[in-house]
């Protein structure tokens, strides 16, 4: 057994932090930035250097106050040079990160745009209209696919890292597969009683996607997206907010809300717990893993974020490649 570390490493004040469960307002950039939503500004802080700045406010960028209009979620694209940012008023708005400039704004949404995700030039954004539009940003008009699938707030979204699956959350309690090649869902999982937020698809193991439910349903549940087979189901006593796997080692990490506020570190694919990380005061809403995979960044409610480095440099673990078939069907979708 390896001695993980129980107490983080940094610790930095995030004022403002929008105590929302719904929202993904923390991400962590191939380039090493980590950038975090504060009320309606978006803030980068370099991991190199240790330097912060703020990447804009919605009050600057329309010459005027905001009148509580707020970010209510962000992702890096998978190079790091954007950053997509979705906002209360239905917008998603992408950034260059090196130019401190906004490239373009994509609408297409009844409802504040609470879930983003990147997979190479498609970027899939999800909403409280229960949508899922997904564009291609090089395009002019960019939307090119949506899902209609879920009866609320699409609250969790992500790719999969061999760009061929989309899962979603929403707080209808359903988690969706989806794939490029229907708009209907590949399979439909309805065993979470919660919102289905948390959203981890496995980085060395193809088609092994963990999620997590809320207050009411408290568990993390593993799929297997090749059969469509829930492989285990652990109960963890509180509401689940976010969930990270591991690069490096077969663990997975989880964040929670009331009682404890922790994050929880567990083993695959005995699901054993192998360590708690106590310390924020308020619920875990976000969490986000560095580039090298040592390092997880938890943002809560107490308005800190906290870095925790647990886990090793050296990995014998495989990457996962891109799908040369998905690229291949996205040709013919654009044709």
């Amino acid at each position: 057994m390896r001695v993980i570390p129980t107490t983080p490493e940094r610790v930095l004040d995030a004022p403002g932090l929008i105590d929302d469960y719904y929202l993904n307002l923390l991400d962590w950039s191939a380039t090493n930035l980590v950038a975090v939503a504060l009320g309606d500004s978006v803030f980068v802080w370099n991991a190199f250097t240790g330097e912060s700045r703020k990447l804009f406010s919605l009050d600057q960028e329309r010459g005027a106050f905001s009148d509580g209009s707020y970010i209510a979620s962000l992702s890096f694209s998978g190079n790091g040079q954007y950053l997509a940012v979705g906002t209360d008023d239905r917008l998603v708005k992408i950034w260059d990160i090196q130019a401190e400039r906004m490239v373009r704004s994509v609408p297409g949404h009844l409802g504040r745009v609470v879930s983003l995700s990147w997979n190479d030039q498609l970027l899939s954004t999800g909403a409280r209209d229960s949508l899922i539009n997904t564009h291609d940003v090089r395009l002019a008009n960019s939307r090119i696919f949506t899902f209609e699938g879920h009866t609320n707030e699409v609250c969790g979204l992500r790719w999969s890292p061999d760009g061929t699956q989309l899962a979603s959350g929403s707080n209808d309690n359903a988690l969706n597969v989806w794939t490029l090649a229907s708009p209907s869902p590949l399979f439909k999982f309805d065993q979470h009683h919660a919102a289905v937020k948390a959203i981890a698809w496995c980085p060395w193991q193809r088609n092994l996607l963990a999620s997590g439910g809320g207050t009411a349903d408290k568990t993390i549940k593993l799929w297997n997206t090749s059969t469509g087979s829930c492989i285990h189901s652990v109960d963890t006593k509180s509401q689940v907010c976010s969930l990270q796997w591991s690069k490096n080692v077969k663990e997975l990490v989880s964040s929670h809300g009331f009682s404890q506020n922790q994050l929880s570190m567990w083993k695959y694919p005995s699901m054993t717990k192998q360590a708690e990380l106590t310390g924020h005061g308020s619920r875990v809403l976000h969490t986000a893993i560095s580039p090298d995979g040592t390092t997880i960044v938890s943002a809560a409610a107490d308005e800190t974020l906290r870095f925790w480095r647990v886990f090793e440099v050296e990995s014998a673990l495989p990457k996962l490649p891109k799908s040369h078939s998905e690229a291949n069907l996205r040709r013919k979708m654009l044709r």
